[in-house]
């Protein structure tokens, strides 16, 4: 699920991206100050709060809107972008990191909570619809992961994936492709911009493509997509996005914890806050938010 896009802005930049090597995080600096005459509606605090990231839409604009609404707060915020998702789970858990905003439930993140999920509080769901999906254009004449394996030639044998280490990656590898007994494509793996390139170019010339996908995601507003479908559900039903963080952040951190799990995003203010950003201003996270925030009530997402 992770999109390597070289983006501008508070919490994510085009030297982060290049600096973050696999397994490795990078810290950055704190961003600019939280928009303009902004009423967020979190009583005032004070303290350090790292929010860790993988460079995931949902995670990077949520990232942002909370960095916004904590340093407008009185917080001092900075943010830690990850490139693989098994460190950060181990920093929430070792207590180096404090919150990660894109923690995906039951399925996706099941084999870190196995692991960590002792170690840390579960604040709040913030979306309830989450996906994980392949996706090809509507031009395609294919509907069905079952058809898949038939029509391996119209796709070059290829599957365009996104990171190896995604949870994403693992369910079509692990469950979708035997199940369906795909066994003449390959599921190519590299990173969430390289797919989203392919995807448009393929798009510009009408050529077939299979990728992997998921949602909420800006792509299905600016490609038209379908899904395959799963009648074994193989990738699993929809999920939950949650709010993650260290032990003892409540205790520390009453009104942020308590903010945090009254936090909530619909799939239409979601997909709004993403196509904003990446569509609209270049992948400009901090002016993208920004903007979206002269619009859009932060106090009515906590209330």
């Amino acid at each position: 699920m992770q999109r390597r896009s070289i983006m501008k802005g508070a919490v994510a930049t085009g030297a982060t991206a290049s600096l973050a090597l696999a397994g490795c995080s990078v810290e950055e600096e704190p961003g600019d100050a939280a928009a303009e005459g902004v009423d967020f509606g979190l009583p005032e605090g004070e303290g350090e709060i790292v929010i860790a990231y993988i460079n995931w839409d949902e995670a990077v604009v949520a990232t942002e809107l909370w960095r916004q609404a904590l340093e407008s707060a009185g917080y001092t915020v900075s943010t830690q972008e990850f490139t693989e998702v098994g460190p950060l789970f181990e920093g929430l858990s070792s207590g180096d990191l404090d919150v990660f905003l894109d923690g995906w439930l039951p399925i996706t993140h099941a084999t870190y909570m196995d692991t960590y999920g002792d170690q840390l509080e579960q604040l709040g769901t913030w979306n309830e619809n989450a996906a994980l999906t392949v996706a090809v254009p509507t031009y395609v004449d294919v509907d069905s992961l079952e058809d898949l394996n038939a029509n391996a030639d119209l796709f070059g044998g290829r599957i365009v994936g996104i990171e190896a280490s995604a949870g994403l990656t693992e369910a079509v590898q692990n469950s979708a492709i035997p199940t369906y007994g795909i066994t003449d494509l390959t599921l190519e793996t590299s990173s969430t911009t390289a797919m989203l390139t392919e995807l448009d170019s393929a798009i510009a010339a009408e050529e077939p493509i299979v990728v992997t996908l998921w949602q909420p995601h800006w792509a299905y507003a600016k490609y038209d997509l379908k899904n395959l479908a799963d009648p074994q559900t193989t990738l699993g039903e929809a999920e939950t996005i949650n709010v993650l963080a260290r032990t003892g952040f409540t205790e520390e951190f009453a009104d942020v914890a308590d903010a945090l799990g009254t936090f909530a995003m619909s799939d239409d203010q979601l997909a709004d806050l993403e196509n904003l950003v990446f569509a609209e201003n270049g992948g400009d996270v901090q002016a993208g938010v920004t903007a979206w925030l002269k619009d859009n009530e932060f106090k009515d997402l906590i209330a």
